[in-house]
Order: structure tokens, then sequence, then C-alpha cells
């Protein structure tokens, strides 16, 4: 899997203030079945808190994993909140959706 974009910013969304969009950066290595989960779980959350205010890049470590540096990744998978600031990351398959959400800052603890 070489490194991919999926995108929920449509074009009436990009004429509204770019700092509403979220950048979200998905490592992986392959298409392990924890892999193509915490994708699925991630596209979930997005659709469902983010509609038309996100992009994911997922970047697949096997074809490229010189890319790891950068964000200091030590497990797979693992998603970087990049924008907005500050800079969140969470490891796993994201199926903990209020613990994703916490993580993301998209719901206080214990809400």
């Amino acid at each position: 899997m070489p490194v991919e974009k999926e995108t929920g910013v449509s074009e009436e969304d990009k004429s509204q203030d770019m700092e509403e969009v979220w950048s979200l950066r998905l490592y992986v290595a392959g298409q392990t079945s924890n892999c193509l989960k915490a994708f699925a779980n991630l596209k979930k959350i997005c659709e469902t808190e983010l509609k038309g205010r996100y992009t994911i890049e997922v970047i697949d470590l096997l074809e490229n994993p010189e890319l790891a540096q950068g964000d200091q990744i030590v497990a797979v998978p693992t998603l970087v909140r990049k924008l907005p600031p500050p800079v969140k990351k969470i490891i796993g398959s994201l199926k903990d959706t209020d613990r994703v959400l916490v993580g993301l800052d998209l719901r206080k603890k214990g809400a």
C-alpha cells in the first residue's frame, strides 16, 4: 500500500476556514487485519464526528520506512493528528471509539 490520501473535504467545505480541516496520518505496516481495522474505525469516526472536515493520509511503513522518523513512530498502527495543533498520537486499532475521541480532543474525558 503506497502513501494514500483519503479526504472527507468537499468542494463546498474547501471554501470554509482551513483551520477547521483536520489532518490525520495513519501509519500502518502492510494490510494486516489490525491495520485494516484501524483504517475502518478511523473512517467511521471521521464520517460521524468530522464529516466534510478531514483528510486521512495512510502511510505504509513496509514501503516507506523512512517516513516513520518524522513522527517518531515506534508501533503500528499509529494515528497522528497533524492539524489542528497540538500534534496528538494514538496507537492501536482505534476500536475504542471513546478513547479515540478523547485522544483527538473531540470529546472531554468522562463525557
